[in-house]
């Protein structure tokens, strides 16, 4: 740690998001020796799971013990984890001053931005309540669990994902149904799902129903029920990336802060790493992402210090 201006404490880093690509970051950082603050508002993209999947030595784990595990390294590593909100980043005197939602600062010489994205899901009674249980949208995370079980895919505005869902779904189970909804199917998009096997349901989808807090099936808006085990959507990805675009960092041509293969945006010091900048990365990605990022920002901060010694020599 190093001081600034008026005896105010430096630290080296600051990772924002406690998720899988903010604690990876943390966590290789923390073991390069560098001064880092963690801060996590406690809001994982996951948590709705019962369980998460595909993370080599911890598939199948609960997401709560997946990050408690992994909060438990870093600090291991002499890591500060903060509980709060980032509310504020700003470029201050050669460093960058992060504000929480409680009014705690925190003063840094490089952030790594790892706030994740929301699911914003169709627009349909039950889909919300059955989320991460009946109701799921990655079928390498889920649709293990679900094989050779009655399956449906609602189309929703992620019209290409949507799409291609009905598809994909269909190598877990020989029962797909897709039910379109506001997509009109191209000739063609008919042609492949048909050779697919997989069944169009004409009609709009009035909910999905459980019974006992366990998905039953899809009820269209005549009325006809439709039992199914499981149900998947297509959301549309939205990042939290309001502290990102607030400094101004750039956005690519499809909305998303532009980013190098590192997670390096286009403000000196500040990185992004997973979801945040990664439409829709998996577990095991966003992870890679926050390790990838790490050792970026330290080649970095080796940068500084090399200069600050030359100055000073």
């Amino acid at each position: 740690m190093r001081s600034g201006r008026g005896g105010i404490v430096v630290h080296d880093v600051v990772v924002i998001g406690g998720g899988a690509a903010g604690l990876s970051a943390a966590l290789v950082l923390a073991r390069s020796c560098r001064q880092v603050v963690l801060i996590d508002s406690g809001e994982p993209r996951n948590m709705a799971a019962e369980t998460t999947h595909g993370f080599l030595t911890q598939d199948g784990v609960a997401p709560e013990q997946l990050l408690a595990t992994g909060g438990a390294e870093v600090r291991r590593y002499g890591a500060q984890v903060l509980a709060d909100r980032v509310v504020d980043i700003a470029a201050v005197d050669g460093c960058f001053s992060v504000e929480t939602e409680t009014g705690a600062v925190v003063a840094a010489r490089a952030v790594v931005v790892a706030t994740g994205l929301r699911d914003e899901l169709p627009a349909i009674p039950g889909v919300r309540e059955q989320w991460g249980k009946g109701v799921l949208h990655c079928p390498y995370c889920h649709g293990y669990e679900v094989r050779d079980a009655p399956l449906a895919v609602l189309g929703g505005a992620n019209r290409a994902f949507s799409v291609h869902q009905a598809s994909l779904v269909r190598q877990w189970s020989d029962d797909v149904l897709f039910f379109p909804q506001e997509i009109v199917l191209s000739a063609d998009e008919r042609r492949r799902l048909s050779a697919r096997n997989v069944h169009v349901v004409e009609g709009e989808v009035n909910r999905v129903v459980a019974h006992d807090g366990r998905l039953h099936g899809v009820e269209l808006a005549s009325g006809q029920l439709i039992t199914r085990t499981a149900v998947f959507v297509g959301p549309r990805f939205s990042p939290r990336d309001e502290l990102l675009t607030r400094l101004r960092c750039a956005v690519g041509d499809d909305g998303w802060v532009a980013v190098d293969a590192t997670g390096r945006t286009s403000v000196a010091g500040i990185w992004a790493a997973g979801n945040v900048a990664d439409s829709p990365a998996q577990l095991v990605h966003a992870a890679a992402a926050g390790s990838r990022a790490a050792v970026a920002v330290n080649h970095y901060l080796l940068e500084l210090d090399i200069q600050l010694s030359l100055a000073e020599h």
